[in-house]
């Protein structure tokens, strides 16, 4: 238990733990209607602590680390297990999909703002050391991310065992330095009462929006509670949270405010203001470590998010590098890692400070946040069957103030929250366009695909000739039918294999198969076997690996007799003009995608060495 908490800091908690760095400066910005009075930073104190309880506390750790499935946590895990649960008809299975999916595409926005203000928030501490610094922080900030984004490719393994003590040292300094100042001003504590931060929201009257939008800074990265659940479980993730990280940031938040209430003057930057000019350096360098250990975790979980598109048909197959051989879900996904960099960096260099980034920040969080609270209900009621007055008691008031927190940060919309929104939406539409695309696709394939079992009769009497006593072995969607590579197989090569495997992969919207049930072996008639190899959208797929435990149902699979035919088709779109169920853009974007996504024999981890592509030419 121990060794997982800590390990749950350094993971789980990077992002919310930063957030002390700017969220203090943004809700007492004069630009909103914000007056430095003692009654006023009281206010703003108890608002910020008590958002932490509703929101992190109560909706996430008591309610939401409970929706788990099987285990697992995130945005996909609770659309699937929502789907299965109450996906009575397909037209709300369809819903309640692209709500997530929409959710997991606002999800990446967030993956370019968390680094991007991360690291220019620490990096900024060097213009109080000396004012000096200030032309080189751009500069700075952009070699960090660039050096993080570098070496994604190695994998987290070799410096996540830092993670966890680092983040622990960087919450140990947060808590000290909250209570030095708080012991020279203790009329903060006043901020303990609720009815101080709601006072404090009333009174800003029509600049109310403005001020939620600048608290959802102190709750970003709540999600990752929930998202990184199937690393460390639930009771390491609440004793962290319980424990040290909640009150820590309650004191820090407090000694900020406890600073300002004696010098207002601290206001452009109350974080590294608490610090003795001696320590600064020290602090600026740590606050680094732990924005790069805050942004490492968002990384990490794009690439797992993205794997896990993949295996639910939302997202083409693309290149996946495993960088550990004994930590389960640590990958590498380059296409990516590089177009996340490019953003970031785009990011960095339009915003030019954390304060304009957070503008940008807040809008693609609390839409997720949003989406979460509303499956949650769903699960509530069709995975728990609670009654449904019940479930809506368990989630209505989460769902107002999610509704309020996305209201507030869409005033900033122009401000910089077009960006995160921009890349969800993109994302949204290839992930909406792959997974209908395929499903056309598919739907005309099988009208010109032949029936499996009147080919192998046909087989049986038909075959002349010598067949090699190896095996080959055919991946394909569709059970029923003959694989396109067999048939070209036999069309150039006049040659049919004394042992023919055909191979089904299907991905259950769970997030692990026991290895148990992950196969289903049939034999055929004229020396062919069916294979069903099932997995959850979690699991590392690897066909040679499962082919070898088809010993137990009488196939004898020899990896060295073996051959893998993929069929690789090549997708145009139709002429203009030309029926089709989607737009132009989107037939375009499918067939871009297509042509363009990673190979089977990556994805699958098959051998390089014995696999042969034969393709086809498919409109759309």
């Amino acid at each position: 238990m121990a060794a997982l908490t800590l390990g749950a800091l350094g993971v789980v908690f990077g992002d919310i733990g930063t957030s002390p760095l700017y969220t203090m400066r943004e809700v007492l910005n004069p630009a909103n209607g914000v007056t430095l009075q003692p009654d006023t930073i009281v206010g703003a104190v108890s608002a910020i602590f008590w958002a932490l309880m509703l929101v992190v506390t109560l909706k996430y750790v008591v309610l939401i680390l409970r929706a788990d499935n099987r285990g697992e946590g995130g945005i996909m895990a609770l659309t699937a297990l929502a789907v299965r649960a109450a996906g009575s008809t397909p037209q709300r299975r369809r819903v309640l999909l692209l709500v997530g999916v929409c959710g997991a595409a606002l999800f990446y926005g967030d993956s370019v703002i968390t680094p991007a203000i991360s690291v220019m928030g620490a990096v900024e501490g060097l213009e109080i050391v000396t004012p000096s610094f200030k032309p080189f922080v751009l500069p700075i900030s952009l070699v960090v991310l660039t050096a993080l984004f570098l070496i994604q490719r190695h994998g987290s393994a070799a410096v996540g065992v830092l993670f966890g003590p680092v983040m622990l040292v960087w919450f140990a300094v947060l808590g000290l330095a909250g209570v030095h100042q708080i012991a020279q001003t203790p009329e903060i504590l006043q901020a303990l009462n609720p009815l101080r931060g709601l006072e404090f929201l009333r009174e800003r009257g029509p600049a109310l929006f403005l001020v939620v939008g600048a608290l959802v800074l102190a709750l970003t990265g709540a999600e990752a509670l929930y998202a990184d659940m199937g690393h460390f479980g639930k009771r390491p993730i609440r004793l962290a949270w319980t424990a040290l990280v909640l009150p820590t940031l309650a004191l820090n938040y407090a000694g900020q405010g406890a600073l300002l209430m004696r010098d207002p003057a601290a206001l452009d930057n109350p974080f590294f203001r608490l610090f003795p000019a001696a320590a600064l350096l020290p602090v600026v360098i740590l606050a680094t470590l732990a924005s790069v250990i805050a942004s490492q975790a968002v990384i990490s979980g794009a690439f797992s998010l993205t794997k896990e598109a993949i295996q639910l048909g939302l997202l083409p197959r693309m290149r996946v590098l495993y960088t550990s051989s004994h930590a389960m879900g640590q990958v590498y996904l380059p296409a990516i890692n590089w177009t996340l960099l490019v953003a970031v960096l785009l990011a960095v260099l339009g915003f030019e400070s954390s304060s304009a980034l957070a503008s940008a920040y807040g809008i693609a969080v609390t839409i997720t946040m949003l989406i979460t609270t509303a499956l949650t209900y769903f699960v509530v009621r069709h995975a728990w069957r609670y009654p449904a007055p019940l479930a809506w008691a368990a989630t209505a008031g989460f769902l107002l103030v999610d509704a309020v927190l996305v209201m507030s940060c869409s005033l900033k919309v122009m401000q910089g929250g077009w960006f995160p929104l921009a890349m969800g939406l993109v994302l949204f539409a290839v992930m909406a366009t792959w997974r209908r695309g395929r499903e056309l696709l598919h739907a005309q394939a099988a009208g010109d695909d032949l029936p499996l079992r009147p080919f192998l009769q046909s087989l049986e009497h038909d075959i002349s000739g010598n067949r090699p006593e190896r095996i080959a072995v055919y991946p394909v969607g569709d059970p029923e039918v003959v694989p396109p590579a067999l048939l070209h197989n036999l069309k150039h090569y006049q040659t049919l294999h004394a042992r023919n495997v055909l191979v089904t992969v299907r991905f259950d919207e769970v997030p692990y198969v026991p290895e148990d049930q992950q196969l289903t072996v049939e034999p055929l008639p004229a020396g062919f076997w069916r294979v069903e190899v099932r997995y959850g959208f979690k699991d590392e797929p690897n066909i040679p690996a499962a082919l070898g435990r088809c010993a137990r149902h009488d196939l004898q699979f020899d990896p060295f007799l073996a051959s893998y035919f993929l069929s690789r088709e090549v997708v145009v779109p139709a002429a203009k003009g030309q029926a089709s169920q989607m737009a132009r853009w989107r037939r375009q974007l499918f067939a871009t995608m297509a042509r363009n996504g990673g190979s089977a024999a990556d994805y699958f981890r098959l051998p390089d060495n014995v696999v042969i592509e034969l393709g086809s030419r498919v409109q759309l």
